[in-house]
Formats: structure tokens, sequence, C-alpha cells
């Protein structure tokens, strides 16, 4: 086991205990805590951490099997203690294993091998680097780093004393975006990032509407709520979801049964998809109606019957707005709790450039 622990000084420390374990349980992450000592627990047995108050201090000692576990519940912590802290502004300094190293466990520099247009608005890009293997299990998502135009060689984030990534000057800052591993193989050192071209490009779009092989680019992660199987699913969302939608279908029991529905702009974005035989496909076309304001996913969503039994699961990834409606429907009308419903927001409206995908 890989082990650090760090301690600060405070006579809050147990209110910061219940707060810290209240605030991560209330983001589905298994915490407790109880006079003055609390645990938290990573999926899978990946890594626990123990807070405890006394005599002035709060210490705190964490356990994983893996430097990505250590890491993520670093990170976790320190971000924790220094925003329930904020009034002391405490400095979490961790010792023990992972503390001496100056790259962060994370992080990979990876550069484009091919890029293969998928349909007329998906663009396919192969990238290539080293160690991928902690890519290959269930989380879906990496955080992508994308160099400033003209910094060359390009600087990525390096590990801070509080388990937090210290990042460059903003005129050197790689921008980070969110996207979806649509496959690896962490053999042959390859991974595939579908990217969806839009007629207004933001920062990775417009990236990878010019991306060329040889191109370099940061890539930290994985991360993302991992999908438990259910026997009757519903998925749902639009292009930018169709790579989570894609591996999520993929790893379904044969015996799966639901709906998995996608809006495109028409018939040339369909794509071919893996998915069980009880599972109906269905696709929305848009036909020239404003992506993320339009109500043809909202109305199929609304309108897809579920079973009586329990063991149900419904995904959905779309605009935010979108994603807000059909959370609120689910949870609220049909009366799903937390783990047999998803609704994320994986892009909005009205955002500048810089913020765009």
């Amino acid at each position: 086991m890989l082990k650090a622990e760090a301690t600060i000084p405070t006579i809050a420390g147990q209110s910061y205990v219940a707060a810290v374990c209240a605030r991560l349980a209330q983001s589905d992450f298994d915490a407790s805590a109880e006079a003055g000592r609390g645990r938290i627990a990573l999926v899978d047995g990946l890594g626990t951490g123990t807070l405890e108050a006394d005599d002035g201090r709060l210490h705190m000692r964490l356990e994983s099997r893996t430097e990505q576990g250590l890491s993520v519940l670093k990170f976790l912590l320190s971000t924790q203690i220094e925003e329930v802290a904020a009034a002391e502004k405490p400095e979490v300094v961790w010792t023990g294993d992972g503390c001496d190293v100056d790259v962060l466990p994370s992080l990979r520099e990876m550069t484009v091998l091919r890029v293969a247009d998928v349909t007329p608005h998906v663009r396919r890009i192969t990238l290539t680097g080293k160690d991928l293997k902690r890519f290959e299990g269930d989380s879906l998502h990496v955080r992508l780093l994308f160099p400033p135009e003209g910094v060359h060689p390009p600087e990525w984030p390096k590990p801070g004393k509080n388990g937090r990534p210290v990042w460059p000057p903003e005129d050197r800052r790689p921008a980070q975006r969110v996207y979806t591993i649509r496959r690896i193989d962490a053999a042959a050192g390859e991974m595939d990032i579908d990217f969806v071209l839009h007629a207004a490009p933001g920062i990775a779009s417009g990236w990878a509407a010019g991306a060329r092989a040889g191109a370099v680019i940061g890539l930290m992660g994985p991360g993302g709520r991992e999908m438990r199987p259910a026997a009757h699913v519903l998925l749902a969302g639009d292009e930018t979801a169709i790579p989570a939608m894609a591996r999520i279908l993929a790893r379904l029991p044969a015996e799966t049964t639901g709906q998995a529905m996608i809006e495109v702009e028409d018939e040339r974005e369909v794509q071919d998809l893996d998915h069980p035989p009880g599972v109906i496909l269905l696709w929305l076309f848009r036909q020239g109606r404003e992506p993320g304001r339009n109500d043809l996913l909202v109305d199929a969503v609304m309108a897809a019957p579920l079973p009586d039994h329990d063991d149900v699961l419904c995904w959905l990834g779309a605009e935010e707005a979108i994603a807000r409606r059909i959370r609120t429907y689910w949870r609220e009308e049909k009366g799903l709790d937390r783990a047999k419903c998803l609704a994320v927001g994986y892009w909005k409206h009205a955002l500048t450039v810089e913020e765009a995908a």
C-alpha cells in the first residue's frame, strides 16, 4: 500500500471533519464522520482517507494501492480542507509516497498519430503516448491540455506540496477541456478521441480542425462516474455524447433491454455502434433546428417507457439546460434516485470562444 499524511493546526478540527465528509457524501463518495473521526473511500478499493481531530490539530492519513488513488485522495482532501477552513487559510503539506516527484501521476504527453473524419462533423484523432494502462478501466473521461499557440516546448502542471497541480503562468498555461475516450489500446500506446467540428469553433474543436500528425497535447485522468450494469437502460444524448454512449453500450450485458436515443443533424451523422440486441437504437434528426435549443431529445426521453422493476439505469449527455430539465424530470417526476440516473451537461450555449469546446 502507498501511504501519505498531512497535519494542520486547528481547534476546529471536529467541525472540519464533519463538513468535509458531509460534502463528499453529497457528491456520491463513500464518506462518514463520527466524534471527530472521518473516513473517505474511493470506488473499487482504490484508496481510503482517514481524518482525525485531536489536541488542536487535524491529521489526515491516506492509503492506496495505486499512484492514481493516492493522487486523487491528496487532491480531494486538500481541496475540501482549504475550502471548509478558508478562514484559517491552512497550509496542507503531504509527506510520504509520491511526494518527491515532479511529474503528476495522471499526466501524459500525447502526440497526434493520425486523423480521420468519421462523419461530416465528427473528427477522430488517434493519439499515441507511453504508459496508458491506467486509462483502460471503466472511467470514461480524460482532461485534454492544449498549449497556447507559440509555446514550445509546452509547459504542463506539476504536483504541489498540497497535492493540487501547480499550473504555469497564465500566458503559458494550457487550456483544459474534458473529452471521452472513444477507444484505447494501451499495448499499442494508442487512444482515439472524437471531436465535434463546430461552425464557430472553440479551443478544442478549432485545434481538432487543424490537427496534423506530430502535434503534441497533454492528457490527464481518467475520471468520470462509472455506470453500473442494469437490466433495462435508457440512454440519450446529442453528438457530443456519442463516444460515452458507445462505450456504455459496448459494455452492457447481452441480455440488457432498453433504448438509446441520439440527436444529430441528419442521416450523414449516423455512426455504427455496437449494442445488445434488446437495446433499440433511435437516431433523432434536427434537420436545421438549432442544437441544444429544440425539444427533440427532451420529448423522446419523456415519452420513453420505463419498466416497473427497480433494475433500471437512465443516462443523458447533452447541452446544460437540457441536462437540467431531464435530471429534474427523472428525479422529481419519475422518482429515480442518484444511483439510477445521471444527466450530464456536456456543453452550454452563450460561451466565449475561450470557454467553448
